[in-house]
């Protein structure tokens, strides 16, 4: 069996890289920017016909939030007509495809975990494009499986762990908001997840439920407190000051609350989540072995 990774550069496709030495049926096919433009269908059409992956796992994403603001275009072409390509190129060749998105697709006012069911109103362009990625890949290919998640980090490449350790190492006072609520996700933990739904359906194809799942690590947290157990863990002794969003201007508006419900992927698949601080202690481990 195969499975492909576009994005396999960025965090979440490095990670699932690096644990597919424990799923040993499978070989790899690792695709980035430089060898497979997704936005371009003929050139997926091409690649995938030729390489006849089994799966196809979508890491590739435009996720620089502020600046799809003011790049729509980019963002479109990466977020949603690339998935699309991806989506119709599979459905002809009969491959299954896992698609990952974003807690951004949905506005950020609720007070209680969003689940599947709940309706995306997204409030940045970054959020728009990636809701229309998935909804142009369930037209395109309905049995596709999308997996939405939130504040992803790992040990690999920029995240807000690396930064808020690079910055409490170099300064004496960071400011960090406290009224932005979420769940951090260590990539680690949601590339396990991701090995564990190609896993189930590779034993029984009858086990393959489509449909759109939300992963994150369990529990709750702000901005804030996540930089405070950073520091904790990593052994700095900066002082980190809760403010509010408002005093941290962005060019794009952030969801103030994205704490995602990870009961359907846990019941479909039966899969365990870590909590976040006992992967954030894992992830900071890895760092300070680098």
């Amino acid at each position: 069996m195969k499975v492909m990774i576009t994005g396999a550069y960025g965090q979440l496709g490095t990670c699932l890289n690096e644990m597919s030495v424990s799923f040993s049926d499978f070989t790899m096919d690792l695709t980035d920017y430089d060898t497979l433009d997704i936005t371009d269908r003929d050139a997926v059409s091409k690649y995938l016909g030729n390489n006849r992956p089994d799966f196809v796992v979508n890491c590739a994403a435009y996720t620089a939030v502020d600046k799809a603001e003011n790049d729509r275009d980019s963002a479109h072409r990466l977020n949603a007509l690339g998935p699309e390509n991806l989506a119709v190129v599979c459905r002809q060749i009969g491959a299954r495809l896992v698609h990952i998105s974003t807690d951004y697709v949905f506005d950020g006012t609720a007070n209680t975990p969003y689940s599947e069911k709940d309706n995306p109103n997204p409030q940045s362009v970054y959020g728009q494009t990636k809701l229309e990625g998935e909804r142009l890949v369930l037209k395109q290919l309905p049995e596709s499986v999308i997996i939405r998640t939130s504040w992803l980090y790992s040990d690999h490449g920029n995240n807000f762990v690396k930064t808020m350790i690079r910055l409490g190492q170099e300064r004496e006072l960071l400011k960090v908001v406290f009224d932005q609520t979420g769940t951090p996700t260590y990539a680690r933990d949601l590339a396990m997840a991701i090995w564990q739904v190609i896993t189930v359906s590779m034993r029984n194809k009858a086990s393959w439920n489509p449909g759109i799942y939300h992963f994150s690590n369990l529990g709750v947290c702000s901005w804030y407190d996540f930089a405070v157990e950073i520091h904790k863990f990593a052994g700095i002794s900066c002082k980190v000051e809760p403010i509010l969003s408002s005093a941290f201007a962005t060019v794009a508006p952030r969801p103030s609350y994205s704490v995602l419900d990870k009961s359907k992927i846990h019941a479909t698949y039966g899969i365990d989540i870590p909590y976040w601080r006992d992967s954030l202690m894992k992830c900071i481990q890895l760092i300070q072995k680098q």
